[in-house]
């Protein structure tokens, strides 16, 4: 089937004609989709917003949500905000895009003079408007990276590349209700939020402070039935007691490695539903899904004909599609595709029999003794161990071999650690190169995860 493409979000949702009964569900308020189509977030200045460079810089992920829907098609360019994104590279992002409007949801005269005129306040309380006649603008979508330092880069898309992935007839009905843990100001988030509008969904959305258990608990009253997130995010639902709150009919995780250990939590918690994972980025979008409940991808992926071309070199995943970022905004010398339009990951597989699997990130890479460690796929090992949450591998200094491998752990339980620490070192040395193993293990009561829902990694 081919991708469900569409002139806008909002041109998709007027063709729809079950809008009646769809809702955005935020932690306060909620929209109904066709009280939008018959009203404004946007206070009568959609007008005003044509044609324009506008930067959506919300702090409600619900008002992003209907500024998104309303001005696409509308503005030039939508530079979509993350939360997180520090007023220090506020003023870069602004400069870099063109910036010439910002929507909003509060007052961003604390950020000082941002140099641009036009501020239009956005409010999830739709107020009746008549329809207004503006020119259409194929709009560019910016997304930001969630790099942990610096500043991040930006990304372009077209509603074209980020819809591709979606299949017509695919997990779609007015029946469905979807619900992600990322906030969809960000790529995997946003897919799920397309998912849905283009899907004839209702969406559940998550709230900045809002702890995982009471997320849950709305999951749960709202009838969610398929729901995405990121491995650290699913690991962190298990330890609540309210992740049995909702039955969904199918769970999804992607933006890190699912390991097997995950894959089968799930399942377990919940047996009704179809459990998968995804391979996407900002940059290469959405690769591939993964449903036959195995960790890796079937090596036939590789050199395949079809939507997506990918290929392996140097270790490396390689991949061509519609889906791909169209390249950086103004980013001197940073190059997005290279031959002939591929995209390198950065993120490096394996091949074992005929199944590729992830070792983790060519940049996150700890050099022991000039020998090579993926934190990732030491953490693969010991999340295996059935007293195990969940695991973060680093690095430590060490004026013998530059660094050493340490592991912080979560465990589900009160086990007895020493037993468990001899049990996961015993794990690592049957599985691992000596290498590999941890020279030290920490049992933690938890570990962070970064807003973009990953486990924060640094190096000590």
């Amino acid at each position: 089937m081919r991708p469900n493409r569409a002139t806008s979000l909002r041109d998709k949702l007027r063709s729809a004609p079950d809008c009646g009964g769809r809702f955005l569900w935020g932690a306060t308020a909620s929209v109904a989709l066709g009280d939008l189509l018959r009203g404004t977030s946007l206070g009568g200045h959609l007008g005003e917003l044509a044609g324009r460079s506008v930067l959506i810089a919300t702090r409600d992920q619900l008002a992003a949500a209907v500024a998104l829907i309303e001005l696409d098609g509308v503005a030039r360019r939508l530079i979509v905000c993350t939360p997180d994104l520090s007023s220090e590279h506020l003023p870069s992002v602004i400069a870099k895009a063109g910036v010439d409007a910002i929507v909003s949801d509060h007052d961003l005269h604390d950020q000082g003079d941002l140099g641009v005129r036009l501020h239009v306040n956005c409010d999830p309380a739709i107020t009746p408007a008549e329809s207004v006649a503006v020119d259409s603008h194929p709009t560019e979508w910016v997304l930001l990276t969630s790099g942990t330092t610096g500043a991040p880069k930006m990304l372009r898309h077209t509603l074209a590349s980020l819809t591709a992935p979606i299949k017509s007839g695919q997990n779609q009905g007015t029946d469905i209700v979807w619900a992600t843990f990322y906030d969809i100001r960000r790529y995997g988030g946003l897919q799920i939020f397309l998912r849905a509008v283009l899907g004839r969904g209702s969406l559940v959305l998550s709230s900045t402070g809002e702890a995982v258990g009471d997320y849950l608990l709305r999951l749960g009253a709202r009838g969610v039935t398929h729901i995405s997130g990121t491995p650290s995010h699913w690991r962190r639902a298990l330890m609540s007691p309210a992740v049995r709150a909702m039955a969904p009919r199918y769970v999804r995780l992607s933006g890190e490695i699912a390991d097997q250990a995950i894959l089968n939590a799930l399942r377990v918690c919940y047996p009704q539903a179809g459990v998968g994972h995804a391979y996407a980025s900002t940059e290469a979008g959405v690769g591939f899904e993964v449903n036959d409940g195995l960790e890796g991808f079937p090596a036939n992926l590789i050199g395949a004909n079809g939507e997506v071309e990918m290929k392996i070199e140097d270790g490396s995943l390689w991949i061509r599609s519609a889906r791909t970022a169209s390249g950086y905004v103004d980013e001197e010398g940073a190059t997005l595709t290279h031959d002939e339009g591929f995209v390198d990951t950065g993120d490096v597989v394996e091949l074992r029999a005929d199944r590729y699997y992830f070792l983790g990130r060519k940049s996150g890479v700890i050099n022991v003794g000039g020998l090579k460690i993926y934190p990732e796929e030491v953490e693969v090992v010991i999340n295996r161990h059935p007293a195990v949450r969940m695991s973060l591998v680093r690095s430590r200094r060490s004026p013998i071999t530059g660094s050493l491998v340490v592991a912080d752990v979560v465990l589900k339980g009160e086990p007895e650690a020493t037993d468990v620490k001899r049990e996961i070192l015993a794990l690592c040395n049957e599985n691992l190169a000596a290498h590999k193993v941890p020279a030290t293990i920490r049992f933690v009561p938890a570990l962070n995860v970064a807003a973009a829902g990953k486990l924060a990694r640094h190096h000590a």
